[in-house]
């Protein structure tokens, strides 16, 4: 079924203040719930609600919770979370990390003892909004291997990365695994084979089957031994900036919560548009490999699909939207 946006946003709304959530902090996490499920981010959307309420249940997100500053320095600031909601405590660092970039030219955000920020690249646009490239990146639960090894021991810690442009900002938003477990269980939920194998079964066998992965925890890293060493890095330079929890910890406690975040941003008045739209022109001439079948950047098909579903309405399964009205 297809849902508006105003009723998908209503009714996270809803489900939020039972949970006791501020009126402006239930508008915000349930706006960016319904915005990632407007851009096509189902995984990160409406199917990630029901987890991310069945953790406010259980203590792990706190919702009256809010985020303090701990330590400046200049143009950095750090930040505890205070196992607040991860995409309150990320909207709010990201918009402390634009304000920093606008008076030194920029300006960091780390962030520790914060929890899922749901889409990453919620933050990218975030900053291309406000006229500003942003950086950011956040480690997670072990859920791959890493390379030479079988049991899940990195996260696969999102980087995204965001440029202004006026005809559509470019975002890249990606995970260190082929696939996000998100992507796997929207897979899962459409009974249907990934494009590429995104992982191994249990034999340590690559494999498209969604389901198998999930069930190994065996996600493939991108770039294999490259997306594994990226993978590393990035959970090593943000426990080094934080003073947060590590990945080995966060896996540890038992839930994916008490994470560690950076928010960069780097502002400058102008953005040399001509040169980058050479860029982009250059990257689509290129002949596609499928005919009638663009060629895009990173960004250009979200502006698509929040077109698409502006105008049709939000696709839901069905499943998922009846919890989502019992709650």
């Amino acid at each position: 079924m297809n849902i508006p946006y105003a009723d998908l946003k209503a009714e996270f709304t809803r489900v939020l203040h039972k949970l006791s959530f501020s009126e402006y902090k239930a508008a915000l996490c349930a706006g960016i719930f319904a915005d990632n499920s407007l851009d096509g981010v189902y995984s990160h959307g409406v199917n990630r609600f029901p987890v991310f309420v069945k953790y406010v249940r259980e203590g792990l997100v706190q919702a009256h919770a809010e985020p303090v500053v701990a330590e400046q320095s200049g143009a950095i600031e750090k930040w505890d979370g205070q196992y607040g909601p991860g995409m309150y405590n990320a909207t709010l660092a990201m918009n402390r990390a634009v304000a920093l970039a606008k008076e030194n030219g920029i300006g960091c955000v780390a962030l520790k003892n914060t929890n899922h920020w749901m889409r990453g690249g919620t933050y990218g646009w975030q900053a291309a909004n406000s006229g500003c490239i942003g950086i950011c990146f956040s480690n997670t639960i072990a859920n791959m291997p890493a390379w030479g090894g079988k049991e899940p021991r990195l996260g696969n810690n999102p980087l995204i990365i965001a440029v202004p442009r006026q005809g559509g900002h470019i975002v890249l938003d990606m995970a260190m695994s082929q696939y996000s477990y998100g992507k796997l269980q929207e897979n899962s939920l459409r009974g249907s084979a990934l494009k590429v194998p995104g992982g191994y079964d249990i034999t340590g066998a690559l494999t498209d089957d969604p389901d198998a992965i999930m069930a190994s925890k065996r996600a493939l890293p991108i770039g294999f031994w490259k997306g594994s060493g990226l993978s590393f890095v990035l959970d090593v330079l943000l426990t080094a900036i934080t003073g947060g929890n590590s990945t080995a910890r966060i896996t540890a406690s038992g839930g994916e919560a008490g994470l560690s975040q950076v928010f960069i941003c780097l502002h400058r008045p102008e953005y040399e548009q001509a040169l980058v739209d050479e860029i982009i022109a250059y990257s689509k001439s290129g002949e596609p490999v499928t005919a009638g079948e663009p060629v895009l950047y990173p960004g250009e098909n979200t502006l698509a699909t929040r077109r698409r579903n502006e105008a049709a309405g939000i696709p839901v399964d069905d499943r998922i939207w009846k919890s989502i009205r019992e709650m």
